[in-house]
């Protein structure tokens, strides 16, 4: 049994709670990683508010840390191995097997909260069972248990707080443009919505060599700090027509666009605003219907397809966009802000307001 605290939700409507847990034994098949750091991710704040019933729940799915020790079964991390944890995969589903892990049959039941397959509780607070195991992991505590499918070994010497998002919102953003989109020299990207995704994406895109970018977003602070980390052009959607002034811009449309934003009306300008031919990938969970012209999409070729993680494989991209940071090329540092996790008030606070790009709970 490990004592440690945990960041809580123990209704929506209220603050969350900082109070001590107890995680059991990892099982043959788990590893328990020691939390140093772990991102505040929108995907948290959503699914905190899934009702009343069945509290507290345990959120976190951007963890970071030191293996403290691994089941019998485990055999490719050891203790003491630092580690990024990420979402769960079977392995063995036809879209796990073809390389495309974020879309397993089986996420849905891998990923959302629920007990280990034989009911057995893993986490208690006070006594009673704590709703756990989101992504896997719930790393919003101390201590938490995963397991082989979503532990990415990284190298000891990257700072826990910056490669706690890669786990989720920096992957899905820069494997947006750099899995999914693939731009070339010249091309231009609009990017719509410049929080922790769409910076990663711009920031993705700045290791292409000639790409040109244009970030769409509504937070003056956040625009300048777009072109503080190399867009060359932005766009306020409250001041401009952004389908005009990016068709203006580009010379007739963008090649490539990612939103973030998740907004039907969003989705749709970008399309609107491609160039023949181009592509735009969602990556915002949102809900609705997207105001898109078929005969557009048919006549010029247009393509509108999500994307989910980044359609990155952890093992191997997660360390390739870390090697990127370390040689400078994705300071995605820039984008960070610490927070004890006992001011997860004031990190939610930051990140409404739009000062914080990505806060970051550190234990």
């Amino acid at each position: 049994m490990t004592h440690t605290t945990a960041v809580l939700s123990r209704d929506p409507a209220a603050p969350f709670s900082v109070e001590p847990i107890e995680l059991d034994a990892p099982r043959d098949d788990e590893i328990l990683v020691r939390i140093v750091a772990a991102g505040i991710c929108h995907t948290d704040l959503v699914n905190r508010v899934i009702g009343k019933a069945d509290r507290p729940i345990l959120l976190g799915h951007e963890g970071a840390g030191v293996v403290d020790a691994v089941g019998g079964a485990v055999t490719s991390v050891a203790p003491g191995d630092h580690v990024v944890l990420t979402f769960r995969r079977c392995g063995a589903c036809p879209n796990c097997a073809a390389g495309r892990p974020a879309y397993c049959r089986n996420s849905t039941a891998l990923n959302h909260f629920g007990r280990r397959a034989d009911k057995s509780v893993r986490i208690t607070a006070g006594g009673a069972p704590v709703r756990d195991g989101f992504f896997g992991q719930s790393s919003f505590a101390g201590y938490a248990l995963a397991t082989e499918d979503n532990t990415v070994v990284v190298d000891p010497a990257v700072d826990p707080a910056v490669a706690a998002a890669f786990g989720c919102g920096f992957q899905t953003g820069a494997g947006a443009v750099l899995n999914a989109l693939r731009p070339s020299a010249g091309s231009w990207l609009a990017i719509y919505g410049a929080g922790a995704v769409g910076s990663a994406a711009l920031l993705a895109a700045r290791t292409v060599p000639g790409v040109r970018t244009v970030v769409v977003e509504t937070t003056a602070a956040r625009r300048d700090l777009a072109r503080e980390l190399g867009a060359d052009a932005v766009v306020d959607p409250g001041a401009e027509d952004t389908v005009a002034t990016i068709r203006d811009l580009t010379g007739g449309g963008a090649a490539h666009a990612v939103d973030t934003t998740g907004l039907p009306a969003v989705l749709g300008d970008a399309f609107t605003a491609l160039d023949i031919g181009g592509t735009v990938v969602a990556v915002g969970l949102g809900a609705g219907i997207p105001p898109i012209d078929v005969r557009d999409m048919v006549l010029q070729g247009k393509t509108v397809r999500g994307c989910l993680e980044g359609d990155a494989e952890p093992a191997t991209f997660i360390p390739r966009l870390l090697d990127l940071h370390s040689r400078g090329l994705l300071p995605v540092d820039r984008l960070v802000a610490r927070f004890p996790h006992t001011d997860i008030a004031a990190a939610l606070a930051a990140q409404r307001t739009g000062t914080v790009i990505k806060p970051v709970l550190t234990w």
